[in-house]
């Protein structure tokens, strides 16, 4: 069957070499129903949301961004969208941020829509303005927008527009839809949530105006309704309209429900060929995309607007609906689909875990999960450097690795050893086996994981579990000869150097205080290790993550820490949710203190700048005060005359975090495979 442009869908063989659809999975019948939005086909419910990648302006012709979405389009994916092209400079999100109006920008996106489709896949440019949410910074420009109102985000006041220049950034969307037609994206979407400059128009916060373009609702809605009719006419009737806009805002005097169902309805009568729903603005304190936020959580702000348009009635009435944010499971999109009237889901993230998201469901293999934990992705998009995904570092890096399953054919087979069974671990005998190579695991422990064996049991963090299952499948299915319960020591040594290299990937050890009766971190993830008072030495991720798990069971928490901000190391988007979370749970935190020593009752601290020493009450004394590297496997190994690297936390601990363990784990693996 051929879409827009002459461009098929996927298709199977059937009886007497007849084409048909692909045979639907039992298990995903409403995710894998072929859809529509406009005249556009699409082979299944999935949406790849927009994703800034932080590549789109790198000096390589579009090539590192084209080699990312045709991956995915390779993966399964149906219809993807692309990051953010801001339609003029002062609308840039950043340096990174493809400019339409810029030629060179044009032909790294037509290379992207070329490759795509020659991989079978279909794509949609986003178009996008940043309005107060631009930096001043990025071009010397000052960001504009509909009033002059502070931006947290920012930290820029923006000047208001004035009616010649909303005039000429509405001509600027309609240019760049009109980019969109002639590089050949088979759709384009409209930026109008999270609080960028059409968001912007809508809401009483921003939008101060008391013209044409504000002052009532039906002025604040006009320059979106202006933007998507200029932009349907620049596109063209088969060049299909998506709108993302805020199913709702999350601000404290921000847009009305009311409000946002009347422009849901608005959209729809206006022609838009499909609307997905987002939530939340950047600057608003309620969290949307972080691990804490329950899987699923918005579904219900993206019903109310698809209630919103079937009330349009008529052609209006059946436009589609997308859900969005926080939606990480397959599973939990079919769910949706097959309990709602929402008519597709759109997944991001995701598709950074998994290329091959949608190609390895259909085949029943194990799928790597997004774990919500915005380290590689969102945190690096926020300050524009290159995105990739914590559990899947190839993610950006695909003209490097360019296939998904195979890192470089090997020349001949090598045997490998893999000491160490946590997330370095686990990444360099992936792809080590994926490369060809005969693989032995030895884990000290009784069971893979690592350090994500205590985080699966941290509240929000529960996927961190379906890493370790993910690896622990995949390595079994590939025929690793993974050996548990099997540290490596002295006698060893003659067993080491008969591989062909070995990857060291031991970890960390607990940095130790002189406290005696106080637990090591570890063990007080134990179930029942905790007593009803805890005390927590230390401040970072780890001790932030404890104090999280026992004040969620109902434990009296403090945190006594050296330093004065807590969780420093936590990423950007997250560190201030979670914190958020231990004040709603009442976790005392006390800075600038140092523990002297455990008694009954408690631990006696003392203030670093002086003061008499006091008891701090507690059953049960953690310390949760950083690692310390251990070189003993290292030494170990470097005497087995052998090639091998030490990874992640057996390398060292200086900015030690799961994103450098995997990408280590997989450099490692790289290396030792290209001696093949």
């Amino acid at each position: 069957m051929t879409g827009p442009g002459g461009r098929s869908r996927p298709v199977e063989s059937g009886p007497g070499g007849r084409s048909r659809p692909a045979e639907p999975d039992p298990g995903l019948e409403a995710v894998l129903r072929p859809g529509g939005i406009g005249s556009l086909e699409l082979p299944h419910r999935i949406v790849t949301g927009a994703m800034h990648l932080g590549i789109e302006r790198r000096d390589d012709g579009g090539a590192a961004m084209a080699a990312f979405y045709a991956a995915r389009a390779r993966g399964g994916a149906g219809l993807m969208v692309t990051g953010g092209a801001a339609v003029n400079r002062v609308g840039a999100g950043g340096r990174a941020y493809a400019v339409l109006d810029d030629p060179a920008d044009q032909a790294r996106l037509g290379r992207v829509a070329d490759e795509v489709h020659a991989a079978g896949g279909l794509i949609a440019l986003q178009l996008f303005h940043a309005g107060r949410y631009a930096f001043e910074a990025t071009y010397g420009l000052q960001p504009v927008a509909p009033s002059a109102v502070y931006s947290r985000f920012s930290g820029t006041e923006p000047a208001a527009m004035t009616e010649a220049e909303v005039e000429e950034t509405i001509d600027a969307f309609a240019a760049g839809a009109a980019v969109a037609r002639r590089l050949g994206f088979d759709a384009v979407e409209i930026m109008g949530s999270e609080g960028y400059l059409l968001d912007q128009f809508v809401s009483p916060l921003t939008n101060r105006r008391d013209d044409e373009w504000g002052g009532d609702a039906d002025r604040r809605q006009r320059f979106p309704l202006a933007v998507l009719s200029r932009v349907k006419a620049e596109a063209g009737p088969d060049v299909p309209v998506v709108v993302r806009f805020s199913g709702a805002d999350l601000m404290d005097g921000g847009t009305p429900a009311d409000e946002v169902a009347g422009l849901a309805r608005a959209l729809a009568l206006a022609g838009a060929d499909a609307l997905n729903v987002g939530v939340g603005w950047h600057e608003a304190r309620v969290p949307t995309v972080q691990a804490v936020v329950p899987p699923g959580a918005w579904v219900p702000v993206a019903e109310a607007v698809k209630a919103a348009v079937k009330a349009a009635g008529g052609a209006a009435g059946r436009v589609p609906v997308m859900a969005s944010n926080r939606i990480n499971r397959l599973e939990l999109a079919e769910s949706i689909l097959a309990g709602t009237d929402l008519d597709f889901v759109s997944m991001a993230r995701p598709w950074l875990a998994d290329a091959e998201l949608l190609a390895r469901a259909r085949k029943g293999l194990p799928v790597n999960v997004c774990i919500g934990c915005n380290q590689a992705c969102i945190d690096r998009s926020l300050v524009d450097e290159a995105v990739s995904c914590m559990v899947n570092p190839r993610a950006g890096r695909e003209l490097e690795l360019p296939a998904p399953s195979v890192i470089r054919p090997a020349r001949r087979r090598l045997r490998a050893a893999v000491l160490g069974g946590g997330p370095a671990g686990l990444q360099a005998a992936h792809q080590l086996v994926l490369a060809g190579h005969e693989v032995d695991l030895y884990e000290a422990g009784d069971e893979l994981g690592g350090q994500f064996r205590l985080a699966r049991r941290v509240p929000g963090k529960e996927d961190y579990g379906a890493t370790i299952t993910y690896f622990a499948a995949e390595l079994a299915r590939l025929g690793v000869a993974v050996h548990l319960g099997r540290p490596i020591d002295d006698g060893d040594i003659d067993l080491l150097a008969g591989y062909d290299g070995v990857v060291v990937a031991t970890g960390v050890r607990p940095r130790p205080l002189p406290l005696p009766g106080a637990l090591a971190y570890p063990d007080a993830f134990v179930p029942g290790a905790l007593g009803r008072r805890v005390a927590i030495v230390g401040g970072g991720g780890i001790a932030v993550d404890l104090a999280h798990l026992a004040a969620a069971e109902g434990r009296a928490v403090t945190i006594l820490q050296r330093g004065t901000r807590t969780g420093a190391s936590i990423g950007r988007s997250t560190r201030w949710a979670v914190l958020a979370e231990l004040r709603s749970h009442r976790v005392a935190i006390e800075t600038g203190v140092v523990a002297r020593a455990v008694e009954p009752g408690g631990v006696r601290i003392a203030a670093l700048d002086g003061g008499d020493e006091r008891l701090v009450e507690a059953d049960t004394v953690v310390v949760a005060a950083g690692q310390v590297h251990d070189g003993t496997t290292p030494a170990l190994v470097s005497k087995a005359g052998v090639w091998w690297r030490a990874v992640g936390g057996a390398r060292d601990v200086a900015g030690l975090d799961a994103v450098r363990a995997f990408a280590e784990g997989l450099d490692a693996a790289v290396e030792l495979s290209r001696r093949g």
